[in-house]
C-alpha cells in the first residue's frame, strides 16, 4: 500500500496534510497519534469508507480513486470489534461472509481457521466465544478473500494479557508466513514495540516520522548507565571530572547518559580509582520515550 499526498478536507477544515508513506510486503506498521491526530481519517480512506480530497492511495499499483472494486479486494479490515452473529457457530459465520466473495471455497474456510487457531471451537456458536476468540473470528473473517493488506484498529482491545499476547503471535504469523502486509493502530505502545517492524506517528493530520521499531545498534548509540559501586559520591566525582558526564543518583545507583563506544572507558576510570563495581546496567529508550518525545503530548487515540 501506498499513500501518495493525500489531503482530506471537511468544509474549508484541513483534516489531513499531505501523507505519503508506503507499507511493504509481509511487515506490521505501526500507526500511532494522539487524540484527533486523524489515524481514523485515514484508516476510512485506505478502506475506501471516505473520499479523499486530493492525492491517491494505491493498493498493489491500483488506485483506490480510479479502480476502487479492485483496489479494495485486495484489502481486509477489522475496525474496533468484528460482528459476527451469536447464534450461529464460527463455521456457519465465515461461510455467510464467504458467500458476498465469489471463489471462497470450504477449503479456504479450513485454512483461515487453522490460521488463526479456532479449530477446537469452530463448531459452537459465536455468542460462547471469549473476546479473543471472537477477535481470532474476525481476523479469519478478513482473510478469507486473501488480501495482500490487512488494516487492525485496536485488534488488542479490551483482551486480557493472554488475548494479546495470542493476536500478537498472529499477526507475527501472518506477516511472516502469509506475507501479508498488516496495519495496526493501538493504544498499547509496549504491544506496538513488540509486534511491528515499523511505526509510523501522525500528528494533527501530518506525518511527523517513519521509523524502524528495531533500529540496529550503533557504537554512538546513547545509551543511560545505571551503576551500582561501593564509593557513590568518589565514583560520581571521578565521572564528572574525568569523563566530564553529567551524573545522576537514584537510590542505591548512579545513572549516567553516554555514548554506547564510551561504557568500556567509564568502567576502566572507575576500577582505575579502586572502585568496586556490582553493576552495570545498559538501557535504551522504549517505544513510549520516542513517541512522547515527538508528540509532546500525554494522551494516546
Amino acid at each position: 500500500m501506498e499513500l501518495q499526498n493525500v489531503h482530506k478536507s471537511i468544509g474549508k477544515k484541513p483534516i489531513i496534510k499531505g501523507l505519503n508513506f508506503s507499507i511493504k510486503q509481509g511487515e506490521v506498521f505501526g500507526f500511532l497519534g494522539p487524540n484527533g491526530a486523524g489515524k481514523t481519517t485515514t484508516i476510512r480512506m485506505m478502506v475506501g469508507l471516505m473520499k479523499i480530497t486530493s492525492g491517491d492511495i494505491k493498493i498493489n499499483g491500483l488506485s483506490i480513486k480510479k479502480d476502487y472494486k479492485e483496489a479494495i479486494r485486495h484489502i481486509g479490515a477489522i475496525v474496533e470489534n468484528p460482528e459476527m452473529y451469536p447464534y450461529l457457530s464460527g463455521w456457519k459465520n465465515l461461510k455467510h461472509y464467504a458467500r458476498m466473495i465469489p471463489g471462497i471455497t470450504d477449503d479456504r474456510i479450513r485454512e483461515v481457521i487453522s490460521l488463526v487457531g479456532l479449530e477446537k471451537a469452530i463448531n459452537e456458536k459465536v455468542g460462547r466465544y471469549s473476546l479473543g476468540m471472537r477477535q481470532r473470528m474476525g481476523i479469519a473473517q478478513a482473510l478469507l478473500h486473501r488480501p495482500t493488506v490487512l488494516i487492525l484498529d485496536e485488534p488488542t482491545n479490551g483482551l486480557d494479557p493472554a488475548g494479546i499476547r495470542e493476536i500478537r503471535s498472529y499477526i507475527r504469523n501472518l506477516a511472516e508466513k502469509e506475507q501479508v502486509s498488516v496495519i495496526v493502530s493501538s493504544h498499547l505502545l509496549s504491544e506496538i514495540e513488540l509486534m511491528c517492524d515499523r511505526i509510523g506517528i501522525i500528528k494533527n493530520g501530518e506525518l511527523i516520522t517513519v521509523e524502524e521499531v528495531r533500529d540496529t545498534d550503533t557504537e554512538e548509540e546513547e545509551v543511560t548507565v545505571r551503576l551500582e559501586v561501593d564509593e557513590e559520591e568518589k565514583a560520581k566525582t571521578v565521572l564528572q571530572e574525568t569523563l566530564n558526564l553529567n551524573v545522576q543518583s537514584e537510590q542505591t545507583r548512579l545513572k549516567v547518559n553516554v555514548a554506547k563506544s564510551n561504557v568500556p572507558n567509564l568502567v576502566k576510570e572507575l576500577v582505575k580509582e579502586d572502585i568496586a563495581i556490582y553493576e552495570v546496567a545498559l538501557e535504551r529508550g522504549s517505544l513510549e520515550d520516542k513517541f512522547f518525545e515527538l508528540i509532546g503530548e500525554n494522551t494516546i487515540a
